[in-house]
């Protein structure tokens, strides 16, 4: 059967794999191809991820490679197939951002997740009220509502899976200070902030730490970052945010990978510890309704 880690994780960790037996048979592109009786573009494609591959295509390759295993074999067919399932973002093709979706392609298999914030609160996080009054900049009526359909559509899949991912953020005390929706109805905020806290006290998965304002300067003063961990030995992926069409995400040795990661846990050690940052969001939402 598929995997539950979606089409874009499933194709990038075969990808990985065949990539992986072939370099181990000490193969070229160009002689597998051969063996094969395939054009050389054909294998380009699939261990670039611009082709899924059929399943007698797999064997044929697997067979090339000696891999004789039937658990294993099975495997690398689960994971072809998952590949080839539609996305279920792809309802959302269109209407909203391709940033977004390609965060959205990765996020849906991770394994952890790790995520900082000076501004807003990630979208894994939001309620639909306060989601609403951030896309409410968005001029389409159809449009806003596909986004935050997105964001707690990503929220419940992430639920449902069978190893949800451990989640981790890092919010500066802004996020948490800033009273979103407070000109519509003062309670948006309050409500959101109490929801994180719940959360963060119920789900043994779910971390949320605080940077306090006493902290002072630290390093994700440079922007908001995701980065994302995976099972099967696919490499870590970084999005850095960014206003529509300039988010980037990097992967493989891109160098700004172990960067981040040395950022993330530098910054962590600007944090309060979870149970004081809990009691800091408690605080504030209290604060506002007072």
């Amino acid at each position: 059967m598929a995997t539950d880690q979606g089409p874009v994780v499933d194709s990038a960790l075969l990808r990985s794999e065949l990539v992986r037996l072939r370099k181990e048979k000490g193969l070229t592109q160009e002689q597998v191809a051969r063996t094969l009786e395939w054009s050389p573009s054909k294998l380009i494609r699939v261990e670039g991820g611009k082709s899924s591959i059929t399943r007698t295509d797999l064997q044929a390759l697997l067979m090339t490679y000696d891999v004789t295993s039937e658990s294993r074999q099975e495997r690398l067919q689960n994971l072809a197939r998952g590949a080839r399932e539609t996305p279920w973002w792809n309802k959302y093709r269109g209407l909203v951002n391709d940033d977004l979706l390609s965060l959205t392609g990765y996020t849906a298999g991770a394994s952890f997740i790790r995520q900082f914030h000076g501004t807003l609160l990630p979208g894994l996080l939001q309620t639909r009220e306060y989601a609403q009054v951030i896309t409410s900049d968005l001029a389409d009526p159809t449009a806003q509502q596909m986004a935050i359909e997105l964001r707690l559509e990503r929220q419940r899949r992430l639920a449902e899976r069978q190893s949800p991912p451990r989640q981790y953020y890092i919010l500066d005390e802004a996020v948490i200070r800033r009273h979103v929706g407070a000109s519509i109805d003062p309670g948006i905020m309050p409500a959101q902030l109490r929801n994180i806290a719940d959360r963060a006290e119920s789900e043994d998965l779910l971390t949320v730490r605080i940077i306090p304002f006493g902290a002072g300067y630290h390093q994700g003063v440079y922007g908001p970052f995701v980065l994302l961990e995976f099972e099967g030995g696919l490499s870590d992926v970084l999005h850095l945010e960014g206003r529509p069409g300039t988010a980037a995400t990097l992967s493989g040795d891109a160098p700004q990978i172990a960067e981040y990661r040395d950022i993330f846990e530098r910054m962590l050690e600007e944090t309060l510890p979870a149970e004081q940052s809990i009691e800091l969001v408690r605080k504030v939402a209290d604060e506002m309704e007072a």
